[in-house]
């Protein structure tokens, strides 16, 4: 059986095709409210140039971030698959104890990127995910997902500074050659670029401080590769987690869905 995995962000929606349970390919597409017919074509044009069509008897699991364009993809499932696809929620048997006070509030990215984390390296783990927002989760070694932390991502602060700074250039979001730079935009790339890696060295200190065991930390997300490098407390940097969260997710439901 084929296998979609989507995770709607808020900038970008990354799709991913697994096949008996090994990944096929992935690919990110801009966020953007689109219908099913358009999503339809889309994922329908990027499986055909990559040489993949998408069985009948596949399905589709999904994770989004946007509630109002879930719809659509909803219907791009009934399309190619002829039912609805599995939303990852806080009340989806994820196989972790959701120990948030409200359970139903964690977000389905950042518990598919948990249990992706856990099939790549077990339990117990920590994983910053590097996207619009940066987030911390923390999976114990009796599967209890702990809770964690949520920061500005990388790329959103750098926009909000250049939102309202009138003066200060948009930079490409790339490895400074010096803490000191010698222009504007070297000065803004190392702020922040290091200014995010001490960010989150902070946060993985005090969280880090407050478990009794020790365990990994997985980097992943659109900035990992770019951040983690200067962050000593990342010990891997693992792209896809989110869609090997979400395919493990869905392999644990599939009973229930009749797959």
């Amino acid at each position: 059986m084929m296998i979609l995995a989507i995770d709607v962000g808020n900038t970008t929606t990354e799709f991913g095709v697994f096949e008996q349970g090994k990944p096929l390919q992935r690919w990110r597409a801009v966020t953007r409210n689109r219908m099913g017919d358009e999503l339809t074509l889309l994922v329908r044009g990027n499986c055909n140039s990559r040489g993949i069509a998408l069985e009948a008897e596949g399905d589709c699991v999904m994770c989004s971030v946007v509630p109002p364009l879930t719809s659509g993809f909803v219907e791009m499932a009934v399309a190619f698959f002829g039912r609805e696809p599995l939303v990852v929620d806080g009340s989806t048997d994820a196989g972790l104890r959701i120990l948030y006070r409200d359970p139903l509030s964690v977000g389905g990215d950042r518990i598919a990127t948990a249990v992706g984390a856990v099939e790549r390296f077990g339990k117990p783990v920590v994983v910053v995910d590097m996207g619009t927002a940066t987030t911390i989760d923390v999976v114990s070694g009796a599967g209890d997902y702990l809770g964690g932390a949520i920061a500005p991502g990388v790329g959103t602060a750098a926009e909000e500074l250049f939102r309202r700074a009138a003066r200060l250039p948009r930079v490409e979001l790339k490895q400074p050659p010096s803490a000191i730079g010698k222009s504007t935009e070297e000065s803004l790339q190392s702020g922040i670029v290091y200014g995010a890696a001490g960010q989150i060295e902070g946060l993985l200190a005090r969280v880090l401080s407050e478990l009794d065991f020790e365990c990994p930390v997985v980097a992943t997300g659109g900035h990992a590769r770019l951040i983690a490098r200067h962050c000593s407390r990342i010990d891997h940097v693992e792209d896809g987690l989110v869609l090997e969260g979400l395919r493990a997710i869905h392999a644990r439901n599939s009973k229930s869905r009749g797959s």
